[in-house]
């Protein structure tokens, strides 16, 4: 099929790591010679040491995330040529509608929050705020929102590689700095989308959820544009920001295990674990 070569083949991981990094020492130039306020050296370190815990579980996991999709697409409903024009754009399609719903349940329950919350929790929105991914992702059950694609009949490796390209897309509109795209802005998720989703301004709050596409926020009503009363602010809503990694990966899991610990009775524990952050 050829997916695998193309996620396994080491000289386009460097390739992908060698232009990210230089993005982002660009940026970073930028934003000095313009006098900017872009970065915090200690946040950027911190994200970068997040970034690694992440990769390093996710290589061990990888295993492990196999099997369902496996099994479910061995016994999937349909056949049909996977490199075929409406095979990548059903694939396209239903990737982009599954991960609507799973980042707008990211932000909507506490237990996949845990997870979420770790990449909004930079206070500068940068290039290097997109690789600060939480490490629990897997825990949280994200991976579940895309299983119906392997049991529509989608190959698991097609459906990572598609997933993949969602997030490559999503490295780029975390620029603080690009300007608006015209006409693209009613299509695509634009940095001008993505830097509302990343506000903590009230407003701003479980706004924007798209991936490459901005269309499903605005059939499900959840996209709005940037205020214009009112300047952005970045992080988390009433957080003390860390500079330490595991602080930041695992500091929502133990406010919440904490929280559900002291609640009295079953349902109010099952509030703090499932219900909506800060709820």
């Amino acid at each position: 099929m050829g997916y695998a070569s193309l996620l396994l083949d080491p000289t386009l991981k460097r390739l992908i790591l060698a232009t990210a990094v230089g993005l982002m020492l660009l940026e970073y130039g930028i934003g000095r010679l313009a006098h900017h306020d872009t970065h915090d050296w200690r946040e950027s370190v911190a994200s970068f040491g997040v970034a690694i815990g992440q990769n390093v579980l996710r290589a061990i996991e990888a295993g492990l995330l196999a099997v369902p999709f496996a099994f479910l697409y061995e016994h999937r409903l349909f056949d049909f040529a996977q490199t075929s024009p409406p095979a990548l754009a059903g694939l396209f399609l239903g990737s982009e509608f599954l991960y609507y719903w799973q980042h707008r349940a990211s932000h909507r329950i506490r237990w996949m929050w845990a997870t979420h919350a770790v990449h909004h929790s930079t206070t500068r929105l940068n290039l290097t705020a997109a690789i600060r991914l939480g490490w629990t992702g897997n825990i949280s059950g994200n991976f579940l929102f895309f299983l119906p694609l392997a049991l529509i009949g989608f190959h698991p490796l097609a459906i990572v590689a598609m997933l993949g390209i969602n997030l490559f897309y999503q490295f780029f509109i975390h620029s603080g700095f690009a300007p608006k795209l015209g006409m693209l802005e009613w299509v695509l998720n634009t940095p001008s989308h993505h830097r509302v989703h990343h506000a903590c301004n009230e407003p701003c709050l479980d706004k924007n959820y798209g991936g490459i596409l901005i269309v499903f926020d605005r059939l499900f009503g959840t996209f709005t544009e940037r205020p214009s009363d009112q300047p952005l602010r970045f992080g988390l809503v009433g957080g003390t920001p860390s500079f330490n990694p595991i602080r930041i990966a695992l500091g929502e899991w133990i406010a919440m295990l904490s929280d559900a610990w002291k609640a009295r009775g079953a349902a109010a524990k099952l509030r703090a674990l499932f219900g909506p952050p800060g709820g």
